[in-house]
């Protein structure tokens, strides 16, 4: 007997990809335990795990890409700029009004980390202020140079809302082939970049903020021609798990040595972006979720970013009490399986109970509609 499932649609009722939906979940839980372990543990260690899950932020430019062509690329007869500007707001700015506002608190009360965290007050309300408009923020105590002081993570964002703005004014007007070229000549500058700097790990700070612009164009547009040619590529159907593996091992990769000239690390980590995340979005385009893994997908993806933007402030009260209290292992470890569910938790409330209900009453306010429907068996793979 088949069970009805409920496929999420997009707002003009396109079906998700379900496993690309899944694997951006997958890659949101890897930055988790990227930032939860590293922050912990000084980033040295046996318990330094997934030393390159920064990459992960490349491979959401290029998920974004790939989706934003899906959706939109076949819309612009009907929809205004201005009403894509719109849509894309309802989605992410919610969010990122609540992850600065959590980055303010945890800021404000962080009870282990007061020697650091001192700045004045006005220059605290306006890293706020910068932070719930997505501007680069002022530097604060405490926060290492970060573009956004009170919630990191929302750096990658920032250039999520350049990257649709390209898309809207310039880049889904270019075929495959021109953005295919962008998409060779911005990877040579990466290859360039990474071996010279010896990783991908920039774009989050000052000193480095101009890697970040590198890093979305690569990703972005290497997203939007994948959408483009996706349908010519024959690629086996490999399903989300094995896929999850896969950016697993690939971000658990130990840091390589430098050999002569050449950053094995950088090097590394740009063959990852370049070669293999290209082949994972095609392998989770052309793969089913199927009965046993949608719900999971759906599930994972829905929680992705809400996980991502929200999780930060916690980190650093727990790195912080690490820092001053000096726990031993076995305490820092309780701690840390504590944390991890806890921030899965206050994720899904968010969700729940925050960000859905806004982007509902804000997408009827603007006639933005969104529709599911249900279907019996396996979900099928849309194109």
């Amino acid at each position: 007997m088949n069970v009805p499932v409920v496929v999420d649609r997009t707002s003009s009722g396109k079906q998700h990809f379900e496993v690309l939906d899944g694997l951006r979940g997958s890659a949101a839980f890897l930055i988790v335990i990227f930032h939860v372990f590293n922050y912990s543990f000084g980033f040295r260690g046996p318990f330094a795990l997934v030393h390159h899950a920064y990459l992960a932020v490349d491979f959401f430019f290029a998920l974004s890409g790939f989706v934003v062509a899906y959706a939109y690329d076949d819309r612009w007869t009907r929809m205004s700029v201005l009403q894509f500007f719109r849509i894309r707001l309802i989605r992410l700015h919610p969010l990122v009004l609540i992850g600065a506002t959590l980055g303010l608190l945890g800021y404000l009360f962080d009870p282990f980390s007061k020697a650091i965290n001192h700045t004045d007050i006005a220059m605290l309300l306006l890293a706020y202020v910068t932070s719930l408009l997505l501007l680069p923020s002022p530097p604060v105590g405490g926060r290492h140079n970060e573009s956004q002081a009170l919630n990191g993570p929302a750096w990658s964002l920032m250039q999520e809302y350049l990257g649709n703005i390209a898309y809207a004014l310039i880049l889904r007007r270019l075929r495959a082939l021109t953005l295919a070229m962008i998409f060779g000549l911005s990877g040579l500058l990466l290859i360039w970049t990474a071996n010279a700097k010896g990783s991908l790990d920039g774009g989050w700070d000052y000193p480095k903020i101009w890697m970040a612009p590198l890093r979305l164009t690569v990703s972005f547009v290497m997203g939007l021609w994948l959408y483009r040619v996706h349908d010519r590529i024959r690629i086996p159907k490999i399903g989300l798990l094995l896929l999850s593996i896969v950016l697993i091992v690939c971000f658990q990769m130990p840091v390589f040595p430098k050999v002569g000239e050449y950053s094995l690390n950088g090097l590394y980590d740009a063959a990852c972006v370049l070669f293999l995340f290209p082949l994972i979005i095609l392998g989770g385009a052309h793969s089913d979720a199927g009965t046993g893994m949608i719900r999971l997908c759906k599930f994972s993806g829905h929680l992705s970013y809400p996980l991502y933007i929200t999780h930060i402030p916690f980190v650093y009260v727990l790195a912080g009490y690490s820092w001053t209290r000096h726990p031993s292992l076995n305490v820092k470890l309780t701690l840390i399986s504590l944390l991890i569910p806890f921030v899965i938790f206050v994720s899904w409330l968010v969700l729940k109970y925050y960000d859905e209900p806004v982007r509902s009453w804000l997408s009827r306010r603007y006639g933005i509609k969104r529709t599911t429907v249900k279907v019996s068996g396996q979900a099928g793979e849309a194109r």
